[in-house]
Protein backbone atom coordinates (compact mmCIF):
# COMPACT_ATOMS: atom_id res chain seq x y z
CA UNK A 1 0.00 0.00 0.00
CA UNK A 2 2.92 2.37 0.58
CA UNK A 3 3.74 2.21 -3.11
CA UNK A 4 0.28 3.34 -4.21
CA UNK A 5 0.80 7.08 -3.38
CA UNK A 6 4.14 7.04 -5.18
CA UNK A 7 2.67 5.36 -8.27
CA UNK A 8 -0.31 7.74 -8.24
CA UNK A 9 1.94 10.79 -7.91
CA UNK A 10 4.06 9.48 -10.77
CA UNK A 11 1.01 9.12 -13.01
CA UNK A 12 -0.26 12.61 -12.14
CA UNK A 13 3.13 14.16 -12.92
CA UNK A 14 3.39 12.23 -16.20
CA UNK A 15 -0.08 13.38 -17.26
CA UNK A 16 0.74 17.00 -16.36
CA UNK A 17 3.96 16.87 -18.38
CA UNK A 18 2.13 15.33 -21.36
CA UNK A 19 -0.54 18.07 -21.25
CA UNK A 20 2.10 20.79 -20.91
CA UNK A 21 3.93 19.40 -23.94
CA UNK A 22 0.78 19.06 -26.05
CA UNK A 23 1.43 20.78 -29.36
CA UNK A 24 -0.32 24.05 -30.17
CA UNK A 25 -1.98 23.10 -33.43
CA UNK A 26 -4.02 26.27 -33.97
CA UNK A 27 -2.41 29.65 -34.65
CA UNK A 28 -4.11 32.87 -35.58
CA UNK A 29 -4.81 36.54 -35.15
CA UNK A 30 -7.65 39.06 -35.29
CA UNK A 31 -8.10 41.84 -37.88
CA UNK A 32 -10.59 44.61 -38.77
CA UNK A 33 -12.10 45.43 -42.14
CA UNK A 34 -11.05 49.10 -41.75
CA UNK A 35 -7.85 50.90 -40.78
CA UNK A 36 -9.76 52.98 -38.19
CA UNK A 37 -13.32 53.66 -37.03
CA UNK A 38 -15.51 56.59 -36.03
CA UNK A 39 -17.53 56.95 -32.85
CA UNK A 40 -21.02 55.49 -33.34
CA UNK A 41 -19.96 53.10 -36.09
CA UNK A 42 -19.85 49.35 -36.51
CA UNK A 43 -16.86 47.54 -37.97
CA UNK A 44 -16.29 43.89 -38.83
CA UNK A 45 -13.60 41.94 -37.03
CA UNK A 46 -12.38 38.51 -38.03
CA UNK A 47 -10.33 35.84 -36.35
CA UNK A 48 -8.13 34.13 -38.92
CA UNK A 49 -7.03 30.78 -37.51
CA UNK A 50 -5.00 28.04 -39.10
CA UNK A 51 -5.38 24.43 -37.96
CA UNK A 52 -2.22 22.40 -38.47
CA UNK A 53 -2.39 19.73 -41.16
CA UNK A 54 -3.48 16.35 -39.79
CA UNK A 55 -5.65 17.93 -37.09
CA UNK A 56 -9.21 19.19 -36.92
CA UNK A 57 -11.27 21.17 -34.42
CA UNK A 58 -14.97 20.71 -33.84
CA UNK A 59 -17.62 22.85 -35.50
CA UNK A 60 -19.14 25.66 -33.42
CA UNK A 61 -22.30 23.54 -33.40
CA UNK A 62 -20.88 20.05 -32.82
CA UNK A 63 -22.47 17.06 -34.50
CA UNK A 64 -22.52 15.08 -31.24
CA UNK A 65 -23.51 16.42 -27.81
CA UNK A 66 -20.29 15.38 -26.10
CA UNK A 67 -17.94 17.13 -28.56
CA UNK A 68 -16.39 20.41 -27.42
CA UNK A 69 -17.42 23.30 -29.69
CA UNK A 70 -15.10 25.90 -31.16
CA UNK A 71 -16.10 29.23 -29.65
CA UNK A 72 -14.96 32.84 -30.03
CA UNK A 73 -15.16 34.66 -26.71
CA UNK A 74 -14.58 38.42 -26.83
CA UNK A 75 -14.48 40.58 -23.71
CA UNK A 76 -15.80 44.00 -24.65
CA UNK A 77 -14.31 47.05 -22.95
CA UNK A 78 -15.81 50.53 -23.19
CA UNK A 79 -16.28 52.13 -25.67
CA UNK A 80 -16.40 48.85 -27.64
CA UNK A 81 -19.15 46.27 -27.59
CA UNK A 82 -19.53 43.05 -29.52
CA UNK A 83 -22.50 42.28 -31.76
CA UNK A 84 -23.27 39.16 -33.76
CA UNK A 85 -20.64 36.47 -34.20
CA UNK A 86 -20.72 34.39 -37.37
CA UNK A 87 -19.05 30.99 -37.71
CA UNK A 88 -18.41 29.20 -40.98
CA UNK A 89 -20.15 25.95 -41.73
CA UNK A 90 -17.91 23.02 -40.85
CA UNK A 91 -17.25 20.20 -43.27
CA UNK A 92 -18.38 16.63 -42.59
CA UNK A 93 -15.47 14.24 -42.06
CA UNK A 94 -15.50 10.52 -41.35
CA UNK A 95 -13.03 9.21 -38.79
CA UNK A 96 -12.29 5.56 -38.04
CA UNK A 97 -13.25 5.96 -34.38
CA UNK A 98 -16.83 7.09 -35.20
CA UNK A 99 -19.63 5.43 -37.13
CA UNK A 100 -20.91 8.63 -38.74
CA UNK A 101 -19.21 11.77 -40.09
CA UNK A 102 -18.87 14.80 -37.82
CA UNK A 103 -18.69 18.48 -38.75
CA UNK A 104 -15.19 19.91 -38.25
CA UNK A 105 -12.91 22.75 -39.24
CA UNK A 106 -9.59 21.99 -40.95
CA UNK A 107 -7.02 24.28 -42.50
CA UNK A 108 -7.98 27.98 -42.45
CA UNK A 109 -10.95 29.13 -40.37
CA UNK A 110 -12.41 32.67 -40.37
CA UNK A 111 -14.84 33.65 -37.59
CA UNK A 112 -16.45 37.09 -37.91
CA UNK A 113 -17.85 39.42 -35.26
CA UNK A 114 -19.40 42.87 -35.31
CA UNK A 115 -17.68 45.45 -33.15
CA UNK A 116 -19.79 48.45 -32.19
CA UNK A 117 -18.17 51.71 -31.16
CA UNK A 118 -20.09 53.86 -28.67
CA UNK A 119 -21.32 57.19 -30.02
CA UNK A 120 -19.43 59.04 -27.27
CA UNK A 121 -16.10 57.27 -27.90
CA UNK A 122 -13.10 59.58 -27.74
CA UNK A 123 -10.32 59.29 -30.33
CA UNK A 124 -7.65 56.81 -29.29
CA UNK A 125 -6.74 53.12 -29.41
CA UNK A 126 -8.82 50.58 -27.50
CA UNK A 127 -7.99 46.92 -27.01
CA UNK A 128 -10.51 44.18 -27.65
CA UNK A 129 -9.35 40.97 -25.98
CA UNK A 130 -10.63 37.45 -26.14
CA UNK A 131 -9.91 33.88 -27.11
CA UNK A 132 -10.78 31.19 -29.59
CA UNK A 133 -11.59 28.13 -27.48
CA UNK A 134 -11.29 24.72 -29.14
CA UNK A 135 -10.27 21.10 -28.85
CA UNK A 136 -7.92 19.78 -31.49
CA UNK A 137 -7.95 16.14 -32.53
CA UNK A 138 -6.26 13.97 -35.11
CA UNK A 139 -7.41 10.57 -36.38
CA UNK A 140 -6.07 8.84 -33.23
CA UNK A 141 -6.59 11.11 -30.23
CA UNK A 142 -7.80 14.45 -28.94
CA UNK A 143 -5.64 16.99 -27.16
CA UNK A 144 -6.91 18.73 -24.02
CA UNK A 145 -9.25 21.69 -24.70
CA UNK A 146 -7.31 24.94 -24.97
CA UNK A 147 -7.57 28.58 -26.05
CA UNK A 148 -5.85 30.81 -28.56
CA UNK A 149 -5.48 34.23 -26.87
CA UNK A 150 -6.45 37.18 -29.06
CA UNK A 151 -5.99 40.96 -28.86
CA UNK A 152 -7.07 43.55 -31.38
CA UNK A 153 -6.33 47.26 -31.20
CA UNK A 154 -9.24 49.36 -32.49
CA UNK A 155 -8.27 52.90 -33.48
CA UNK A 156 -11.04 55.49 -33.10
CA UNK A 157 -10.46 58.67 -35.12
CA UNK A 158 -12.40 61.97 -35.36
CA UNK A 159 -15.11 62.15 -38.04
CA UNK A 160 -12.90 64.60 -39.95
CA UNK A 161 -10.40 61.77 -40.55
CA UNK A 162 -11.25 59.41 -43.42
CA UNK A 163 -11.12 55.67 -42.84
CA UNK A 164 -10.07 53.10 -45.43
CA UNK A 165 -10.94 49.45 -45.99
CA UNK A 166 -8.35 47.00 -44.69
CA UNK A 167 -7.58 43.29 -44.86
CA UNK A 168 -9.43 42.77 -48.13
CA UNK A 169 -7.82 39.33 -48.42
CA UNK A 170 -9.76 38.22 -45.31
CA UNK A 171 -13.07 40.01 -45.91
CA UNK A 172 -13.34 39.62 -49.71
CA UNK A 173 -16.30 37.40 -50.52
CA UNK A 174 -17.65 37.40 -46.95
CA UNK A 175 -21.17 38.71 -46.64
CA UNK A 176 -21.81 41.55 -44.22
CA UNK A 177 -23.17 40.62 -40.81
Amino acid sequence: MRRFPIVLASLVISAAVAFAQAPKVVSGHMVLDANAVHAGSTVRAAVVADVESGYHINDHVPTLDYLIPTELKLQPAAPLSVGDTKYPKGSPQKFSFLETPISVYQGRLVVRAEVNVASDAKPGSYDLKGSLDYQACNDRACLPPTSLPLTLSVKVVPRSVATRPANADVFHGLKSN
